[in-house]
């Protein structure tokens, strides 16, 4: 009886330990998608970052810098769903990597680009790395979470806003000093996060290798939902990116030209700003993810998109200080929503992860891409100050949230199996 104890008491720490491991090793998948969405989305962050020094460079006016923009995240956002659905019918491992030679390939061209024309073609091939890159990472994260998806899609999501972060503070210190070819330094980058992703593209393939293991799951309890009431409810989330991206796409193209025309900051200070407010959103995505974990995806969304009205209105009508201040309040709660949206999404509709996740994301991308040539016309129209007043009453679309259903907190469940993907 004391052998038979004593063996079944191995065998439970042996299995313990073997959990223990399983989830470091998914836990560094976590982090190796975190660190090449930071290298991915550092590399994207360059190009706006430059505005400024092509506008001089090439004559160019707002409505032509907001047509970059426009073709960058339209070549993505037109893509990622594509890509999504034919990920959930024929996963590919290796379509990391693959995608983030696109990217590699736009970085060497927009640092040789000699006309306007070959400025636009550089920023299509970065859209076609990011498309790739979104859904199919989503997915690995997902499957790397052991049921914290709030988390993971956070910690993936915060990689790529410390990228973005980084971007402007690069472009000042490098690229702007050393000019645009130096913009091929970062090509380097492209190809570690290709390396990176291979191995990660080994661990999924390696997954996918076992279709059922037993253990534990977390799962969402909720009330079934009708088709019309999950349609209605991906249209409101829709609607909640748009507001997000169109907002957020007004500061990342248009807050140096502001600080500047408004305050007669310099372009490396305007710079610095621009980075305070990236970072504030780095650490907003952060914060979301696991709190809609704990009290629920809807409650993050009341207080991030509804939430920061307050400091959007008052904005355009604040000193040099308080608008440091306050563009660092707005990215702190605005990109609080986040990770939030894309569970929520992935909730509603489990089972198509890379064909919602490249729906969300590519929609994301594209408002931003159609708000950032939208608001370069209205800014050559009337000015950069009124740009903002009017974008002050975006985050009023966020009152729809009211009208989602509230699916619940997520739960352990024991014994259940896991499918990959």
């Amino acid at each position: 009886m004391m052998s038979t104890s004593v063996s079944a008491e191995r065998s439970e720490t042996r299995s313990v330990r073997s959990r223990h491991t399983a989830e470091g090793a998914a836990f560094s998948i976590i982090m190796a998608l975190s660190f090449s969405h930071f290298l991915n989305d550092m590399m994207q962050s360059l190009v706006p970052a430059l505005y400024p020094m092509l506008k001089g460079a090439y004559g160019l006016s707002f409505a032509q810098i907001g047509l970059i923009t426009l073709v960058t995240q339209v070549t993505s956002s037109l893509l990622q769903p594509a890509v999504g659905l034919f990920a959930d019918h024929r996963p590919q491992p290796y379509s990391l990597a693959i995608g983030m030679g696109a990217t590699l390939v736009g970085l060497i061209l927009l640092a040789s680009a000699g006309s306007y024309t070959m400025l636009v073609v550089a920023a299509a091939l970065v859209g076609v790395g990011s498309a790739v890159f979104h859904p199919e990472a989503s997915r690995v994260a997902r499957m790397a979470s052991g049921g914290r998806r709030g988390l993971a899609q956070s910690l993936f999501q915060v990689g790529g806003n410390v990228g973005s972060a980084l971007g402007p503070i690069l472009a000042a210190f490098i690229v702007i000093p050393k000019g645009q070819s130096s913009i091929a330094w970062f090509s380097s980058a492209a190809l570690l996060a290709m390396i990176v992703l291979f191995n990660v593209g080994n661990w999924y393939r390696k997954e996918r290798a076992v279709p059922v293991r037993s253990g534990r799951k977390y799962s969402v309890e909720r009330p079934l939902l009708s088709r019309r009431k999950i349609a209605w409810s991906v249209a409101i989330l829709m609607a909640l990116v748009f507001s997000k991206s169109f907002y957020t796409s007004s500061l990342n193209s248009y807050y140096t030209f502001y600080l500047i025309s408004k305050f007669g900051v310099s372009l490396e200070n305007a710079q610095f700003y621009l980075f305070a407010f990236l970072a504030a959103v780095a650490v907003g995505t952060l914060i979301g993810g696991p709190v809609g974990d704990r009290i629920g995806r809807k409650y993050v969304l009341w207080g991030s998109i509804v939430g920061v009205l307050p400091f959007t209105l008052v904005l355009p009508y604040a000193g040099l200080f308080w608008t440091g201040i306050l563009t660092v309040l707005i990215g702190l709660i605005l990109a609080s929503a986040s990770s939030a949206i894309i569970v929520y999404a992935l909730e509603l509709v489990p089972g198509r992860i890379g064909t919602v996740a490249g729906l969300f994301f590519g929609l994301s991308f594209g408002m931003a891409g159609v708000g950032a040539a939208a608001l370069g016309r209205l800014a050559d129209a009337t000015s950069i100050d009124y740009v903002y007043q009017v974008c002050a009453f975006l985050p009023l679309i966020g009152l729809l949230t009211v009208f989602l259903p509230n699916l619940g907190r997520p739960t352990l469940r024991a014994g259940a199996s896991r499918s990959p993907g």
